[in-house]
């Protein structure tokens, strides 16, 4: 019975961010498939700059997730005005990542698609990829503050135990997305035909119709969301709080910015076989990221139930909790497999490429859907041990363990042996097997267990 309670609280959690998350993740299906249709180089340009802005967006999560660990021991600790002072700082976080962000791509962007375009193939045309993807980056570049500040927003509700506000700022985002996406991708309406470029504009302008929708109807409901009452007075946070979010922050910020980088790192080694394993893997990746928002989304709400629990010093509930929550996000993956396992065979027929390439998706939906029970149960375990401040401990077990294990066997078995790329492909997946047997081992020693928010703590 408890842990049917817990379940139940998981989900009124997760499933408005399962939707929110979705549905940024439709944005990005619909705009590749709608890409697709133009031909292999501007899906392969659309997928290569896609991995780019990928590793932002992660920066953004990994910098405000920090803050937001104070903001859900706060919360459960019922302090208002630490939970003001991690918004703010999250505002600053945001800000920071985004300039920086711009400024990188805006300079180095060239140079950091053409790590991708490695590889040989005789059907895709290297220059015209390299064209469209510098297109679609430098107008991607306009959406990236308003998508920081989002996820300020965003974050910070669903500490305080509303996700639906962004979930129907989600909402109208992809609504606006498919139907700028069909007028300016392909000239409907009376409009130019803009290809690329218009996949990039309608993108951009579903993002600031986000943007809007979340937070004017935040400040709108000032009397439920306590911690907007007057939050920019100030944009000052106490110093010893700040320090404290900082030296927690860093780790989780370093994590997500070097595990981003571990995956567009693992994807320029596969490229190095041919730009059609590039186009295969979008395809993939375009389908398998949809779904992945289930267990993602669940082990955001287990960092945030666990968070809130610790936050109340009820640390037995929390350790039931946390592993009640692991196993029940490992049992939905087994049945996100199956209906990957049977998406493989039609999905990639929506992309106007060749056959080959729809055959290279349908090989890596596989391999990536056998591998969703691991990812379900790591992700669990990840926002576990996060959810205690021990953010060196995750970013040891997640990014670093990428760095040294992952991405140098990625380059030796690329570079240096004839193995199928399928067959690399699944054994750097099936790695994380062994990152599962650490963080489960270091929860079961409970070293994640404690009051961050409190002088008293409890290991």
């Amino acid at each position: 019975m408890k842990s049917r309670e817990i379940y139940k609280r998981a989900f009124m959690l997760a499933v408005p961010m399962m939707i929110q998350n979705g549905i940024t993740n439709m944005v990005s299906l619909i705009d590749n498939v709608m890409v697709g249709k133009l031909g292999t180089e501007a899906m392969t340009a659309v997928s290569i700059a896609g991995q780019l802005i990928f590793v932002f967006s992660l920066a953004i999560f990994g910098g405000l997730s920090g803050p937001g660990i104070f903001g859900a021991q706060f919360f459960g600790q019922g302090n208002t005005e630490g939970i003001k002072n991690s918004f703010r700082m999250k505002m600053i976080i945001a800000v920071v990542c985004s300039v920086i962000g711009m400024t990188i791509f805006a300079l180095f962007g060239e140079e950091l698609i053409n790590l991708y375009l490695r590889g040989e193939s005789g059907d895709i045309d290297k220059e015209l990829t390299l064209y469209y993807a510098k297109e679609y980056l430098t107008i991607m570049l306009v959406q990236m503050l308003p998508f920081a500040l989002i996820q300020v927003y965003a974050t910070t509700l669903r500490e305080t135990g509303d996700s639906v506000k962004p979930m129907v700022g989600g909402i109208a985002s992809v609504i606006v997305d498919v139907v700028f996406n069909y007028i300016l991708i392909y000239g409907k309406f009376g409009a130019p035909a803009l290809g690329v470029k218009g996949a990039a504009i309608a993108t951009v302008l579903a993002r600031f119709v986000e943007f809007a929708v979340v937070i004017i109807w935040a400040h709108a409901r000032k009397k439920k969301h306590t911690f907007l009452q007057k939050v920019f007075r100030t944009i000052k946070v106490p110093r010893d709080l700040a320090g404290k979010i900082l030296i927690k922050g860093l780790p989780i910020f370093s994590n997500e910015l070097l595990w981003a980088g571990g995956l567009a790192a693992l994807t320029q080694c596969y490229s190095v076989r041919g730009l059609d394993i590039i186009a295969g893997l979008n395809i993939s990746n375009a389908l398998c990221n949809l779904l992945n928002v289930v267990f993602v989304s669940l082990g955001s709400a287990v960092g945030i139930l666990t968070g809130q629990t610790l936050g109340a010093m009820e640390y037995e509930k929390a350790e039931k909790d946390a592993f009640s929550l692991m196993k029940f996000s490992c049992g939905i993956c087994v049945l996100l497999t199956a209906i990957l396992i049977l998406l493989s065979g039609i999905f990639p027929k929506f992309y106007d490429t060749t056959e080959e390439i729809r055959s290279y998706g349908q090989f890596f939906i596989i391999i990536t859907a056998c591998f969703f029970p691991v990812q379900g149960f790591l992700n669990a375990l990840y926002f576990t041990l996060r959810s205690g401040g021990k953010t060196l401990i995750t970013f040891l077990f997640d990014s670093v363990y990428s760095w040294v294990i992952c991405v140098p066997v990625a380059v030796i078995l690329c570079e240096y042996t004839p193995l199928d790329v399928f067959l690399i492909y699944a054994i750097i997946q099936a790695l994380d097997i062994i990152k599962i047997v650490i963080g489960y081992t270091l929860v079961k020693r409970r070293i994640w267990i404690s009051n961050i928010v409190n002088e008293e703590s409890k290991a």
